[in-house]
């Protein structure tokens, strides 16, 4: 008897050593499952849960388009304030997820549980802080923009519902990425698809006053919006405390860390600081196409939709990829996070190129859908064409940013956007602005894309000699 107390009070005492939670703790897929399956299985829930946002994207502003040309322009205009507000969610999420990742993979649960609590704290103080610029900023943001009155109020409207109400997207990113660094990303498909299709059964509900409700127009487009995020962030919330064991949420006694809260933005600051370039590039691009004409402006917010058609589904095989890359660097295990970033930049190129194909047979089609006029058609025809070359490239460059960030070296990713989106895009874009003809405007994304490339190749040479190829080659 004696002697198995003895055993215990070993096992009891080396467990509080590793930080071990008291349960048995077994090993996490990430770390055995073959890795082929285990990037299709975390990734494609979430490129379907992402292909549904984009559903939702391209819907709402078809039915926008159906108030009026003004009203997708308005909403067009929202696109550089909303990116920002989703860099913040976003960026914090990205660094939750690596280090939680991380975290997991070398067993210690204490910062498992921390980096999540810290991070619904930082996720409290975006909201608060898009909910004052919801209240004081978007009024002078509009003015910038636009000097007719119609586009001006319809944008007011809109974007001030959207950020005032922004808490459910906040909610919505943070506990979604709790389920993702744990490899449950089946959940996120769950959550992020019941949000967007609530959206698109309300749209034409709230904007056209169907069904009895009220006739809201461009307001009714927001609200809808706002209210998917509140139902996806609380059914995020449920399934974490649910059917997410390794993560242990408890505000009892918290006080913010700053440590971690450092670390949590060593890796989510340069998303921060990229997707808040790619809103200060989209502000920027529609003041130079306004230039032209208020339907130039809507023609880029078109594209923006669209694309996000192409897009989406390679963020979501990049949200499988990036914890699987994190927790085998954590495990140590090199073999694991090469064939994992093999297989995602090959899966990532072929989505790439069938959006290719699609943008350069259909633009049309895929205009009409915005119910354009012929002089909006002529303009977005072209546009999607020589925009879609890009496409494959940027395939590679998404890939290898989000490899740097998983590593912890969010920083060479930060650098390339900033060289590819302020200094190339924008002036390439301006100076082609200057020949007179917008056509001309499109060709500074491909331009700038094959300079990303150059960057992030020389990054990923430099990112494999300093910490890949020092990880111990552990085993398949």
């Amino acid at each position: 008897m004696a002697c198995q107390m003895k055993k215990i009070a070993y096992i009891i005492g080396e467990k509080g050593k590793k930080g071990i939670h008291m349960k048995e703790q077994t090993e996490n897929k990430m770390g055995t499952m073959p890795v082929g399956k285990l990037l299709i299985t975390m990734s494609v829930p979430m490129m379907l849960s992402m292909m549904v946002q984009a559903l939702y994207n391209v819907v709402d502003s078809v039915f926008v388009s159906r108030i009026e040309e003004d009203a997708l322009t308005a909403v067009s205009m929202a696109f550089p304030m909303q990116t920002l507000m989703m860099a913040l969610g976003i960026g914090m999420g990205v660094g939750v997820n690596a280090l939680l990742s991380k975290s997991l993979g070398e067993k210690d649960y204490d910062l498992v549980n921390k980096s999540a609590t810290n991070g619904i704290f930082l996720a409290i103080l975006s909201y608060v802080a898009f909910l004052i610029i919801g209240l004081t900023l978007v009024k002078p943001f509009y003015r910038l923009q636009t000097d007719s009155e119609n586009i001006y109020n319809y944008g007011v409207t809109y974007l001030t519902i959207c950020c005032v109400m922004s808490f459910g997207i906040y909610m919505q990113i943070i506990f979604e990425r709790l389920l993702q660094s744990t490899g449950k990303t089946i959940y996120n498909m769950i959550t992020q698809g019941t949000g967007a299709i609530i959206n698109i059964i309300l749209d034409p509900i709230l904007i056209f006053g169907l069904l009895g409700a009220p006739r809201m127009g461009i307001a009714g487009a927001a609200a809808a919006t706002v209210f998917g995020q509140i139902v996806a962030a609380a059914m995020a919330i449920i399934l974490n405390l649910k059917k997410n064991p390794e993560v242990s949420i408890s505000f009892r006694g918290f006080r913010p860390d700053g440590r971690i809260i450092g670390r949590i933005y060593q890796v989510g600051l340069p998303s921060i600081i990229m997707q808040s370039i790619g809103s200060l590039m989209t502000f920027a691009m529609n003041r130079i196409l306004g230039g032209f004409s208020s339907t130039a402006v809507a023609v880029f917010g078109v594209y923006f939709k669209l694309q996000s058609f192409i897009f989406m589904p390679v963020f979501g095989l990049n949200n499988g990829m990036v914890p699987i890359v994190a927790y085998n660097y954590g495990a140590r295990n090199r073999i694991r996070m090469i064939r994992t970033m093999r297989y995602a930049t090959i899966f990532a190129v072929a989505i790439m190129s069938v959006g290719t194909a699609i943008f350069e047979i259909f633009p049309r089609q895929l205009f009409a859908l915005f119910n354009a006029s012929e002089h909006m058609l002529g303009m977005g025809e072209p546009a999607l064409r020589i925009i879609a070359l890009h496409f494959p490239i940027a395939a590679v460059c998404i890939i290898m940013g989000s490899v740097f960030q998983s590593l912890g070296n969010g920083i060479y990713s930060m650098i390339n956007s900033i060289m590819r989106q302020i200094v190339v895009l924008l002036p390439a874009a301006y100076l082609l602005s200057l020949t007179g003809n917008v056509n001309n405007v499109w060709w500074s994304f491909p331009i700038a894309e094959l300079m990303s490339l150059i960057v992030t190749v020389f990054f990923m040479i430099k990112i494999n000699k300093d910490i890949i190829s020092q990880v111990p080659e552990g085993i398949a």
